[in-house]
């Protein structure tokens, strides 16, 4: 294949937001306290290796999958076990860490890890033990990768196509050699390729094109050409029975990280965003974070709504919440929860619509600030063709959601269940009329193949 090969996608939608980040890297503060929490992590069921008081190093074990007790889940800080908040039937929410003044780090038993003599297995248990294991995900299904298997591939999305998404140009500025190291050690974890992914918008970065080892595709369209499944059915689509693994381009620099120096930093590079933000801006944190250092006179006086992510798949949080595992952007909208005269009937100056039924359609450059008003309610399927046209995947969204329904599993699978997840049908879900909660339905066909398969 062409190194350079570009993949031209003809549907999707871009949201056009109010509140991009100014590219300029302010250094949070630590927190006084953070935050691991298990409800990040699909199928896992978590097993405490903690209790509250315990002491901690950052990269001290936490917990363990039960199902997988090799998987394990450690401290992003140094401090003490503060608390263990549990939600209905006792499971596990989050399991907090009041922070040490300055943070101490469990090192690894020599410093650093020479990639040219280790095998595959001993790699593996390394990152298995220093917590680094559950970066590196699998499809089918979006959920942590077996560190047994052998992958056909391994996919990086190098950029973000979300509403106000962040820019990794500019995040992973002067981490050429920990990505590297990064790429290094993922290609110890599969005989097959290490596929990149950037924007034909833009010219490739200097990063992505020193790094060595990887097979690099530009795909030009809209979002979600940034997703790594949009991106893995058009580069090596997963068949029955295959499986590859996906890995964020900041995880890989912290794999690369801990390769050369032997401890696990959890630090990374956010995007605060939103129209509701005073100065959105990039914050170097460490990971699990809480917000609230971060958002401090920072808001407008409306009555907000606090993502971890974005508005399209990101989780809704309080404003002293934290922010989770797999998230690059904090984004904050009004809540949305006021009466709208006249409703949908207005003439829409304002209002961003797909469909064109909105004035605002003779201005398509303009950028809105939307709250999460749904604007109607929940009412049956209306067959419109609305889904494939944001949907660049060779599949039939519609008929899979009803397959899910009818609990088909067969069906399920000759209609592309395992290539897809959750947030490749968030566009689906935001230009329904009918209003169908479609990220759910996709959750429940995930989730009921998983059981399947056990």
């Amino acid at each position: 294949m062409p190194r350079h090969q570009i993949i031209k996608l003809k549907k999707g939608l871009d949201i056009k937001l109010l509140g991009v980040s100014e590219k300029i890297f302010i250094k949070s503060s630590l927190s006084n306290t953070y935050a691991i929490k298990p409800t990040d992590f699909s199928v896992v069921v978590p097993k405490l290796d903690v209790q509250v008081d315990d002491e901690v190093l950052a990269g001290t074990q936490l917990f363990h999958d039960k199902k997988n007790p090799k998987i394990v889940f450690v401290s992003p800080v140094s401090g003490k076990v503060e608390a263990i908040n549990r939600g209905e039937r006792r499971k596990i929410i989050e399991i907090i860490i009041k922070t040490d003044n300055e943070i101490k780090y469990k090192q690894s038993r020599e410093f650093g890890i020479e990639l040219e003599k280790i095998s595959k297995n001993e790699l593996t248990d390394k990152l298995l033990q220093a917590g680094l294991w559950p970066f590196i995900r699998q499809k089918p299904f979006n959920i942590i990768a077996n560190p047994d298997d052998d992958p056909k591939a391994i996919f990086i999305s190098g950029f973000d196509t979300a509403p106000l998404s962040p820019d990794y140009d500019f995040i992973l500025h002067n981490e050429e050699k920990s990505f590297q190291k990064g790429i290094d050690a993922l290609s110890k974890l599969t005989s097959g390729k290490i596929y990149l992914s950037v924007n034909a918008e833009f010219p490739v970065s200097k990063l992505y094109k020193q790094v060595k080892g990887l097979e690099i595709y530009k795909f030009l369209g809209h979002h979600p050409s940034g997703n790594v499944g949009i991106q893995i059915h058009h580069i090596s689509p997963i068949n029955k029975g295959e499986k590859v693994w996906f890995v964020n381009p900041q995880d890989i620099v912290t794999i690369g990280r801990f390769v050369e120096t032997g401890i696990y930093d959890a630090s990374k590079t956010i995007a605060l965003c939103g129209s509701e933000i005073l100065k959105p801006r990039y914050y170097k944190i460490i990971n699990g974070t809480s917000i609230k250092n971060i958002i401090k006179d920072n808001t407008t006086q409306n009555k907000l709504r606090f993502i971890s992510g974005n508005v399209l798949t990101g989780t809704k949080i309080p404003a002293n919440g934290y922010i989770g595992f797999y998230d690059s952007q904090i984004t904050v909208i009004p809540e949305g929860d006021q009466y709208q005269f006249m409703g949908w009937a207005a003439p829409g100056f304002k209002k961003f619509s797909n469909s064109r039924v909105f004035l605002s359609a003779l201005t398509p450059n303009k950028k809105y600030k939307l709250n999460t008003n749904l604007s109607g309610e929940e009412r049956a399927f209306v067959v419109s063709g609305q889904y494939e046209k944001v949907l660049p995947m060779n599949i039939f969204p519609v008929f899979l959601l009803k397959a899910i329904l009818a609990n088909d599993i067969d069906r399920m699978e000759k209609l592309g269940i395992y290539e897809v997840c959750e947030e490749d049908f968030a566009l689906c879900e935001f230009v329904c009329t009918s209003k169908i909660k479609v990220q759910s339905i996709i959750s429940k066909g995930i989730d009921m193949m998983l059981k399947e398969m056990n």
